[in-house]
């Protein structure tokens, strides 16, 4: 995993404008919004909650704003209903890319994702087409403050990880979706600052684009798709070289 880290899309977030910070909390409290609707809004009984509210909290939403969308939600001010659509499709050169929506409008979404495909260079497929070269794994992320690598593998195998990674600030460690929850608990129990718990798509290979033209309707086509309100998340097998991660 190293190399591709979900790190690098987290960093990017981070370092994005108040306008993109807006558009990622407007993303989170919808998917916050729909775990309340289906699992309740107690974080104590709703596992799912309490790890959007860490996840909220490591993109630096107030807990005000936090509070008030759980709120909201429960008591049926939000009248939205949301449903999931998962759209895969190609990029440039055959790029294979994944599309997680929240949407009150499958038809707009639809025509809109379909859009952006078709104006860079790539191509909206049927499902599975590109899904079953991704594998969903619990990805778990943890400061680095020179931890003892050792250390902290005994202690996140506890939880039943995977496998772990090391950046020069952060430690990356994988788990089977189910194990997510567990993981992040444990290792925050344990006294580690966890930055991030998410489950994401980590691809069996990788596609390395070396034309211009290419690369360009790549980052536009990220770009279009990630700038969408209801485009939750983006998943594809595109080796970013350095610069662009």
């Amino acid at each position: 995993m190293s190399g591709h880290s979900k790190w690098n899309n987290i960093k990017r977030k981070k370092e994005a404008t108040d306008a993109a910070k807006a558009k990622i909390f407007t993303k989170i409290g919808r998917e916050i919004t729909v775990c309340v609707k289906e699992g309740g809004a107690d974080p104590n009984s709703n596992s799912k909650l309490r790890d959007l509210i860490a996840k909220a909290k490591s993109n630096n939403v107030p807990n005000d704003n936090i509070d008030r969308v759980i709120k909201k939600a429960a008591g049926g001010g939000d009248k939205n209903n949301y449903e999931t659509i998962i759209y895969e499709g190609y990029g440039p050169n055959g790029v294979a890319v994944i599309v997680e929506c929240l949407t009150d409008n499958k038809n707009r979404t639809a025509g809109e994702v379909r859009h952006y495909f078709d104006k860079f260079g790539g191509n909206l497929g049927t499902t599975g087409c590109v899904s079953f070269m991704f594998t969903q794994k619990g990805i778990v992320l943890i400061e680095n403050t020179g931890l003892d690598e050792d250390t902290v593998m005994d202690d996140c195998f506890e939880f039943d990880a995977d496998d772990l990674s090391v950046e020069d600030d952060v430690i990356e460690i994988a788990c089977s979706p189910s194990a997510l929850h567990t993981l992040r608990e444990g290792m925050t129990e344990k006294g580690y600052n966890v930055l991030s718990a998410e489950i994401t798509q980590i691809p069996s290979s990788y596609t390395t684009l070396t034309d211009e033209e290419h690369i360009k309707k790549m980052n536009l086509l990220l770009e279009h798709l990630e700038d969408n309100d209801d485009v939750q998340n983006v998943y594809h097998n595109w080796n970013m070289p350095e610069d662009e991660e």
